[in-house]
């Protein structure tokens, strides 16, 4: 079975997932910016141990498909 093959990451991948990343992050704002405040204040009542969780779920996943992808 080959090697894949590893390949450096450069300032323009980093730059290019920076940028992915805003307009992702910017979408729902500019689409529903009330959903987004009512969304804001119920995470304000969730437990800091959820939070947590679905933080490190959410960290988990995103190494899992960096390391498929790359």
């Amino acid at each position: 079975m080959p090697e894949p093959s590893a390949r450096p990451v450069n300032s323009t991948d980093l730059l290019a997932a920076l940028g992915l990343f805003l307009v992702l992050e910017g979408i729902a704002p500019f689409l529903n910016p009330q959903g987004v405040k009512r969304a804001f204040a119920r995470l304000l009542e969730v437990r800091d141990r959820e939070l947590r969780i679905a933080g490190l779920g959410s960290m988990l996943v995103g190494v899992i498909i960096l390391f498929l992808v790359r």
